[in-house]
């Protein structure tokens, strides 16, 4: 088996890589700038690399010409979050593997897209973000309806490493600060991107595990402050995660748009739960063994 992993340099892409390198199956590595670090490392480990672009139609098809299976993990322009680049890349990933003949498709999304955020309260009143879920739908859609022999559509919840940088969620919590507008009894479901990566890598194979299936992932359910106590355990400093209301978000730094997802996530929740990605028999890292594994 030849797996062309999309976004191989990103976090998502790189955990596939890595996971399928590990089951020694082969991996053709699509990255921008073959001579980067994160590039240079996955080649190292046995990874073809191949340059293209998500915006390049006839990159993607050159790249996936002889694979049998692609990881699919298109972005959006966060130079134009209001634009369509993320749909037309992902139908350009999409009409590349099935022109080239890929018989089998893994796509990441989001947790929560499709019959959940539609039918969440406040959709139908346009409370939410219509646009920026209703792109990651349309991608999903165009996956399973191309007519691959296999295919699995991931829905990973929050990452657990948006807390090792500065991020839209959680700010720049180097101070001891997590700047965040989840409510007090507001339980995220967080899961760490190697899980991901996990996840793909036994969808490509064994196939008929989750084939025609969209597969929610959380690793645990924590509110902030139950973060912020691990964080604070693990790297022996005074962490905290104030409750701040949506306006104080806002003066804090967080984009509006932001503020938004957090309150429909407090409002509503979202439908990954660990106890199911268990049930399905894939494997989960718990947040402090995260938090001790990367931060510390």
């Amino acid at each position: 088996m030849k797996v062309l992993v999309i976004g191989a340099t990103g976090n998502q892409g790189g955990a596939t890589a890595r996971a399928l390198l590990d089951r020694g199956v082969q991996v053709r590595a699509l990255v921008r700038d073959p001579h980067s670090a994160k590039a240079q490392a996955l080649r190292e480990r046995g990874a073809e690399l191949v340059t293209g672009d998500l915006d390049d139609a006839g990159s993607l098809l050159a790249a996936a010409k002889g694979v049998d299976g692609l990881f699919s993990v298109p972005h959006p322009d966060v130079t134009d979050p209001a634009g369509d680049a993320e749909v037309a890349r992902g139908r350009n990933v999409v009409e590349a593997a099935r022109k080239a003949g890929v018989s089998h498709v893994v796509h990441s999304s989001v947790d929560g897209a499709g019959e959940f955020h539609r039918t969440q309260p406040g959709w139908s009143e346009g409370r939410w973000d219509e646009h920026y879920w209703e792109s990651k739908a349309a991608v999903d859609e165009a996956v399973r309806v191309a007519g691959f022999e296999h295919w699995t559509v991931l829905k990973p919840a929050t990452f657990m490493e948006n807390l090792t940088h500065r991020s839209y969620l959680f700010g720049d919590w180097s101070s001891g600060t997590i700047i965040t507008g989840f409510a007090a009894d507001t339980q995220i479901p967080w899961i760490a991107v190697d899980d991901i990566g996990e996840a793909a890598a036994v969808a490509f194979t064994e196939p008929g595990r989750f084939d025609g299936m969209d597969v929610e992932l959380a690793g645990e359910m924590l509110t902030m402050t139950e973060t912020a106590e691990i964080l604070s355990e693990v790297t022996g400093r005074t962490i905290s995660a104030p409750v701040l209301t949506p306006q104080q978000a806002v003066e804090r730094g967080m984009l509006p748009a932001v503020v938004n997802e957090v309150e429909r996530i407090n409002e509503n929740g979202t439908p990954a739960r660990p106890e199911h990605v268990r049930a399905l028999g894939l494997p989960t890292t718990d947040f402090r063994t995260w938090a001790q594994r990367t931060l510390v």
